[in-house]
């Protein structure tokens, strides 16, 4: 195996963004996740990588010489590092947490071994909440006309994220990436911060589709496109409710709980009817004409609702799988919502592969450079 298209992954989960980066020629000699069922997919498909990977569980216990040791690189060898540190902390979809969360503390982890192993260039993705994140969150009940601290300002998170970067050495570039702009058939934004230790001339990866087809690019792919062919008899989902399927059924394709007679929207939503945003993803039923919403690690929750858009159920794991990019037999270990879980979390796989592609140009464009006229 070459080190020059060495690959190190963190926080791999199912393996999406590695997925990616592999189509686009990196090699994955080690892989870091602690979820066991996770795990389990990584071995289940090691099949799939051409030398399967050294894998490890929990990276807090994990040294950077652990890994070189299992991959037979020294510091400074490895091409490239990736990972996400759990997103929770940054969401929007739930209770706003900071960096001083523990697990937002993980991001520590990631940046201490990539400032051990050295790679060439990293890749860190996460959610977009983390472009607004807080080193300390004051509740806005608690805020009183007070003046905000320089820590509870929105972003101040991730201002210090790329100021460690910059610390131990790195330049970088950020962007906030719509997975449907890379032929990916699902709305899905991700934060995508791509740093080098050598400071070559970073950049995110150009869109190849757009959503009208516009400047000679081709068009967002569709549900429709991304489940065509699909051989899946006997579905694998988690069934509705007696109660939510009954509402559920009135709801046409494309429509969600504003579709339903208004006189039983009240009962419907519950306490949600009286609260504040647009609650799009309750009794949301997916459009077979437009790019999936953003795929969750449960298509059953009432606020965000995948629904097949002409059965009345939502969408099977291999459903979930094809809108993320997995390969049809990359199989899933777990429960049910295990396996639900680890491709809600994943990135998609088309997305990886434009990020490696953008990295690997850098990469060929260097090997060029140092072959003698």
């Amino acid at each position: 195996m070459s080190a020059v298209t060495s690959h190190i992954s963190l926080f791999s989960g199912a393996m999406g963004l590695d997925l990616g980066l592999e189509a686009a020629g990196f090699q994955t000699r080690a892989a870091v996740e602690i979820d066991r069922a996770a795990r389990e997919t990584i071995r289940t498909n090691a099949a799939w990588f051409p030398h399967p990977p050294f894998i490890a569980s929990d990276i807090t216990r994990l040294g950077a010489a652990d890994l070189l040791a299992a991959t037979g690189l020294k510091r400074g060898e490895v091409t490239l590092v990736s990972g996400g540190p759990p997103c929770q902390p940054f969401s929007t979809a739930g209770r706003r947490g900071a960096l001083n969360d523990p697990r937002g503390s993980l991001f520590r982890d990631f940046l201490r071994i990539v400032g051990e192993v050295q790679p060439r260039f990293f890749v860190m993705e996460n959610v977009r909440g983390l472009l607004s994140a807080t080193l300390r969150h004051r509740p806005i009940s608690a805020r009183d006309g007070t003046p905000l601290e320089p820590e509870e300002e929105r972003g101040s998170a991730f201002h210090v994220i790329l100021a460690e970067f910059e610390r131990i050495g790195y330049t970088f570039t950020y962007g906030l990436l719509n997975a449907a702009d890379y032929g990916v058939p699902q709305l899905r934004q991700r934060v995508v911060i791509l740093g080098s230790r050598d400071h070559e001339p970073l950049a995110l990866p150009e869109p190849t589709h757009s959503e009208t087809g516009a400047n000679g690019l081709p068009p967002w792919r569709t549900l429709r496109d991304a489940l065509d062919n699909l051989h899946d008899p006997i579905p694998h989902f988690q069934p509705y409710s007696k109660v939510r399927l009954q509402y559920l059924r009135l709801v046409p394709e494309g429509g969600n709980w504003r579709s339903l007679p208004k006189e039983l929207i009240p009962s419907a939503m519950g306490g949600a009817y009286t609260s504040a945003g647009g609650r799009v993803g309750f009794y949301r039923r997916l459009s077979w004409d437009r790019p999936a919403p953003t795929v969750t690690t449960s298509p059953t929750q009432k606020a965000t609702d995948l629904c097949h858009p002409s059965e009345h159920r939502p969408i099977s794991v291999r459903e979930a799988a094809r809108l993320q990019g997995f390969p049809d037999d990359w199989a899933f270990s777990g429960s049910l919502a295990e396996q639900y879980r680890q491709i809600g979390n994943a990135v998609p796989v088309g997305l990886g592969k434009a990020i490696g592609d953008t990295l690997m140009g850098l990469v060929q464009r260097a090997g060029r450079e140092n072959v003698p006229a």
